[in-house]
């Protein structure tokens, strides 16, 4: 087998015969037929016609020499190349693009999939039924039965909110604030075992069937038999919660780290077009709008609360919950159409387990002043370790260092990760209010025979129409304007946006105790106050506005900045502090009460405005540090590259290993 790859460089091969490629995931040579030739392999054998590549003998300098003259491509100096995107225009790969080559270039953005168009539609339908749920969870089980209803539907001639169990606001509170609770620790459980053993496709997939589970248990709470016993509607509810979140958990950890999969490229680079001209490949911009596409159709999808709060108010529980499930299947129907158009993936095994040791060995020794001269992850570096004479892991079980420096490095970022996203957990009590004090404080005002649970569509709404002018229009302007709008400043924006939503709603429910007939007692009084509640739009607008910049940047973080083995489980660790922001809403729902409402809006509001300003010095220079990561992170890929080609090619004829073009070409026809 080693003599027949050497073959490949020092005598020709005919286009009939088999060829050989490198497997990574494995490290071995492997056969393919002709027909799985890639394009690269396909180029050369077509120059075979004309007697210019093949003809010449394989000294490295001819074959670059005329590899270059026949397809007129210019080698751009210093430049790193990827030989794996090799094509008929482009037979070195593509060249790794700089930030100065972005001002330089035509900027062009990749189209999107079939299969991730077809997961946009997952998304879309997932969401929907998921917040349809949501949204009239809190009435079903705070406000008891309107009068004369069995459904939970308002009769004719009546004005009030449907609602079905009457346990309180408490209850209501405790028991949705369990689902969002859970809803996002369940993704530390789905992104895992994607990464470690199922793959991302495998683990969606248990999410969907559970999910199916969940939607028929919420349809079995709402039938009016079951309703009229009272407190046993609790049981199916319950056990709808907890299926709802493990649904949530299994697919929401992993369907945006899927999508993202199939952009074809890991970094910007430079493309050579069919008519000649270069182009960069912007895939820093591509995925920005992949992002914001995506969280685009989850607010799409949400708007589906819009049809459960009135479906409950005018026809009953029964109806409202089953249109979530009917939506639903669209989840089940398009993933059955995406397996086939995904790209094939192999889980690597989750790095949790080897992060843990890594860490076990930096907490040796004197760790705190490690720490406070940035040194604690390089101290577990394997050659950092070999200088101490620390040749194993484990001294006493002799177990070997299984780690590269590139891994420290990684887990490294992964942490400093979680710390990062500990941001989000202040945005989000901002975003959501503590409990269900948003719904209350609208139903505290009058409404006019609108839903109380209506008015949180609007952040939906502000979503879907701020998004495109955003991606369209906003970014674009800046970018031509050579405005560079960084990570950090959409981050900085989206905080500040949601500190001003919660001191607004502040403002708001200290005028709801001014003109209400009760008072400061206003929650739960038979009279709402004369302000329109229209006024609560106000708070989900401004919070709207913050996540599509802060909350799109992080998803596109998460992703980024992951190594390959842990996306699913760093979109996890985003996702889960939305479930301590959920605890901290659970551990105060007691306080959450009449007269003390200002209080909490008003705490959120200057946590938020303290937290914008400190992360905006903390991550000033997020992006440079991203682009290094990044960087180090391709280098050792290629290198992992080179590393097998050059030893088998040393082993049976000589070769220059420093010759970095041939191992490349090498790489290129292999791949």
């Amino acid at each position: 087998m080693l003599s027949k790859l050497t073959d490949r460089f020092s005598s020709k091969k005919n286009s009939t015969e088999k060829h050989q490629f490198i497997d990574e995931a494995n490290n071995v040579i492997i056969d393919s037929d002709n027909e799985h030739i890639n394009n690269a392999e396909k180029f050369k054998l077509s120059n075979n016609n004309n007697n210019n590549i093949e003809s010449k003998d394989s000294d490295s300098d001819s074959f670059k020499k005329h590899l270059i003259d026949d397809v007129d491509y210019q080698i751009l100096d210093n430049r790193e190349y990827i030989p794996e995107y090799a094509d008929e225009y482009n037979p070195m790969g593509l060249a790794v693009a700089t930030a100065e080559d972005k001002f330089n270039y035509r900027l062009i953005r990749t189209k999107p999939t079939i299969a991730a168009m077809l997961i946009l539609v997952v998304e879309f339908a997932e969401r929907g039924s998921y917040y349809g749920v949501q949204g009239i969870l809190t009435n079903f089980i705070m406000r008891p039965l309107p009068d004369g209803s069995t459904t939970g539907k308002v009769l004719k001639g009546h004005t009030g909110n449907a609602g079905a169990l009457g346990l309180g606001l408490q209850d209501a509170n405790a028991l949705v604030m369990l689902l969002q609770f859970l809803a996002y620790v369940m993704p530390l459980v789905g992104g895992y075992l994607a990464d470690a053993k199922l793959g991302r496709f495998k683990a969606i997939m248990i999410g969907v069937w559970v999910g199916i589970i969940s939607h028929i248990l919420f349809i079995i709470a709402a039938l009016p038999p079951v309703i009229a016993k009272g407190q046993a509607a609790m049981a199916p509810t319950a056990l709808g919660i907890i299926s709802l979140a493990v649904c949530t958990g299994f697919i929401k950890a992993n369907l945006l780290p899927l999508m993202l999969d199939q952009y074809p490229y890991r970094q910007n680079v430079l493309k050579k077009l069919p008519d000649g001209e270069t182009v960069y490949v912007d895939r820093d911009g591509s995925m920005e709008t992949l992002t914001m596409i995506f969280y685009w159709a989850i607010n799409i999808g949400a708007f589906l609360q819009i049809a459960t709060s009135y479906s409950a108010r005018d026809v009953g529980y029964w109806l409202a919950f089953l249109c979530p499930g009917i939506m639903y299947l669209i989840v089940v129907i398009a993933m059955l159409f995406i397996r086939p158009n995904l790209k094939p993936e192999r889980p690597k095994g989750s790095l949790l387990g080897k992060a843990l040791r890594v860490v076990r060995v930096c907490l040796k020794g004197n760790f705190f002043k490690r720490l406070y001269n940035k040194k604690f992850w390089s101290y577990a570096y394997p050659e950092n370790m070999e200088k101490r004479g620390q040749l194993y892991q484990n001294k006493k079980k002799q177990t070997p260092i299984d780690w590269t420096a590139q891994e420290v490095d990684d887990y490294k970022s992964v942490f400093t990760q979680c710390v990062m996203f500990s941001f989000w957990v202040i945005f989000n009590l901002s975003d959501t209010g503590l409990g269900s004090t948003l719904t209350a404080q609208a139903g505290a005002m009058t409404s006019k025979g609108i839903p109380n649970d209506f008015f949180n569509n609007f952040n939906q709404i502000v979503i879907v129409v701020a998004i495109p002018i955003l991606d369209y229009g906003l970014y674009p302007l800046l970018r031509k304007w050579k405005i560079n709008f960084k990570p950090v400043y959409k981050i900085f924006v989206g905080f500040m946006l949601g500190a001003t939503a919660s001191a607004v709603s502040a403002i708001l429910q200290w005028r709801i105790y001014k003109t209400s007939p009760c008072g400061y007692y206003a929650t739960d009084c038979p009279e709402p106050s004369p302000l329109t509640a229209w006024l609560a739009i106000i708070n989900y607008g401004l919070c709207a506005l913050g996540e599509c910049f802060c909350y799109t940047t992080a998803y596109e973080i998460a992703y980024t900045r992951a190594p390959d083995n842990a996306k699913g489980l760093v979109t996890a660790l985003f996702l889960f502090n939305s479930a301590i922001s959920s605890a901290i809403s659970e551990g105060v729902s007691g306080a959450l009460v009449d007269p003390n409402l200002i209080w909490p809006f008003t705490g959120i509001a200057a946590a938020g405005g303290f937290c914008a300003f400190v992360f905006l010095f903390c991550y000033w220079n997020i992006d440079k540090v991203m682009a290094k990561e990044e960087a180090e992170r391709e280098a050792a890929r290629q290198e992992k590259d080179l590393k097998p080609i050059a030893s088998i090619r040393s082993e049976t004829a000589p070769f220059d290993v420093n010759d970095e073009f041939e191992l490349r070409s090498a790489i290129q026809s292999l791949h």
